[in-house]
């Protein structure tokens, strides 16, 4: 009982892990794109860098699927699918500075892909802890939390001090941590050996608790 608590916790640190990675990512973009924006060559106002807010609820309104996805356990597969688009969508965001279409096609996907992701998250935890939903879900909204601040600050000082170029690569690098997380996650876990030399581990094949293969 005690192993698979350990393997509960630790799918569980996963998850928030992810997610930490996941919103320092999308605080990257939203946090620091009104810096570039607002300088030369496009001298944006505040009300039409806020028109790219449409862009965003667009990408993740075409996530609302995810729920169904992983309703039909297909979570793993779509969380490791939008981790590799949000990395993707940074090499669009990058080129802000002479392409808005190529921008505003970026922030459709990231949004896509972090809200994939954030349903998927979410429904794996529920179904993991359905006696204790407010804990572990208020749990999981602290790494949320951390990253989404942690990627405003970061990206101001990085922008700071190597430009939009600088941040594109923070964002994406934020994204590239998530997805390694998730990777080393589904990897297969050698079984232990008992003294009689019989294998019992039963994760063998990389299925791991709380994620549908």
């Amino acid at each position: 009982m005690s192993g698979e608590l350990a393997e509960a916790v630790g799918e569980d640190l996963t998850r928030g892990l992810v997610a930490f990675f996941l919103f320092a990512s999308f605080g990257a973009l939203w946090s620091g794109l009104s810096l570039p924006l607002s300088e030369t060559p496009w001298q944006l106002s505040e009300s039409q860098i806020g028109l790219l807010g449409i862009a965003g609820l667009a990408g993740a309104l075409g996530a609302a699927r995810s729920g169904r996805w992983a309703d039909a356990g297909r979570a793993a597969p779509v969380t490791g699918l939008a981790l590799t688009l949000l990395i993707l969508s940074w090499a669009a965001i990058a080129q802000l500075s002479w392409s808005l279409w190529l921008l505003t096609v970026g922030i459709v996907v990231l949004d896509f892909a972090v809200q994939a992701v954030h349903v998927s998250n979410q429904h794996l935890l529920t179904a993991a802890h359905p006696d204790r939903l407010s804990s572990v879900i208020g749990s999981y909204m602290v790494f949320y939390s951390l990253g989404s601040a942690f990627g405003a600050a970061a990206t101001t000082s990085v922008f700071t001090a190597y430009g939009w170029a600088g941040s594109s690569l923070l964002g994406a690098g934020f994204a590239a941590c998530a997805l390694a997380v998730w990777v080393t996650d589904r990897r297969p876990t050698r079984p232990a050996v008992g003294p009689s030399g019989d294998k019992a581990g039963s994760f063998a094949e990389g299925h791991r608790v709380g994620w549908p293969s």
